[in-house]
């Protein structure tokens, strides 16, 4: 067959195969993240641009601002199942308010991977494939390290992220889990939630100084919350080796990695975002070329912490 045909067969059953190609003849493959500007997504678009070189595919990366836009991000799904693209890559906001575009597009034969975050829809109806951290085992080695710098025991305190985030749901359970393992340990708040932004995780905190002011020990399960947390302690007086009060956060970025060093953060949760990115289009392509899938990816997790910043591994994360 040649390419001018092929092409012409394309367009013509687009809306059923969803085989759209660029104008390079290369398959598209639209990579949704839950936002931009962290520099956990950063990652993963770099690792989701790699296996498309490698692969030769096209990314078309594209996500809402903000990490609360569940409209937007929808929008933005459903776009791409109009435009055809050959697959999706998606991380989903909102659990269960993102089903039914994942299940738009499988309706129109694009087979979706869920990045980052579950989706309660069913697995080889709905999607494909989930690659992600093991987010529980994250939030529990995260409450694992608190309990260790604390010795056991204080007071301590628990900074959601947002509801129907099911990866950060996940990491708190986790945290919670291992706090049940620390019968010294005092869980004095842990129905407060941060919003989607650092700037909204900081008014939070701040709202809650006279908890903080009592709290031993501080947990937040993602990027934007450690730093807005890691902020609102600065403002205060707070922050630092001197403070009685130890800090564990999620995620790995320049501001968090200096505070670290500086002995304002005790310990962050660290998951590999270029791999989720990686692995993520490297299943959806070979989806697309009739091989088989794994449809559980762990793309794992590690406890970054002032003494093993140096070790190979962490080097290796974090780019160093």
């Amino acid at each position: 067959m040649n390419r001018l045909l092929a092409l012409s067969l394309c367009v013509s059953v687009l809306a059923f195969v969803g085989c759209k190609e660029s104008g390079s003849g290369k398959r598209q493959i639209g990579v949704i993240p839950k936002g931009t500007t962290h520099e956990h997504w950063k990652g993963v678009e770099a690792g989701a641009k790699k296996a498309a070189a490698e692969m030769n595919v096209e990314i078309i990366w594209k996500g809402p601002l903000k990490e609360d836009d569940r409209a937007g991000q929808i929008q933005i799904v459903e776009q791409m199942v109009t435009d055809g693209v050959a697959g999706i890559v998606l991380a989903p906001l909102d659990d269960k308010a993102l089903l039914r575009p994942v299940q738009q597009a499988a309706g129109k034969k694009i087979p979706v991977v869920i990045m980052d975050s579950p989706l309660a829809g069913e697995l080889n109806k709905d999607f494909i494939s989930l690659v992600a951290t093991d987010n529980k085992k994250g939030g529990y080695l995260g409450g694992k390290r608190l309990a260790e710098v604390l010795g056991g025991k204080g007071k301590v305190v628990l900074l959601r992220y947002q509801e129907n985030s099911a990866s950060t749901a996940e990491r708190e359970a986790g945290f919670m889990d291992a706090m049940k393992e620390a019968p010294g340990i005092t869980l004095i708040s842990s129905n407060q939630y941060a919003g989607a932004t650092a700037d909204s995780a900081q008014k939070k905190a701040e709202s809650m100084l006279d908890v903080l002011r009592d709290a031993d020990g501080i947990f937040c399960p993602n990027e934007s919350s450690t730093q807005g947390m890691l902020n609102a302690l600065e403002r205060a007086g707070l922050a630092g080796e001197s403070q009685k009060v130890k800090f564990v956060g999620f995620d790995k970025s320049v501001p968090l990695l200096k505070a670290m060093e500086e002995g304002k953060i005790q310990g962050l949760v660290a998951q590999n975002p270029e791999k989720m990115g990686y692995e993520s289009v490297k299943v959806i392509v070979n989806k697309l070329d009739g091989k088989p899938v794994e449809p559980n990816v762990d793309t794992g997790v590690i406890v970054i912490t002032k003494e093993n910043l140096g070790s190979p591994e962490v080097k290796a994360l974090i780019g160093r």
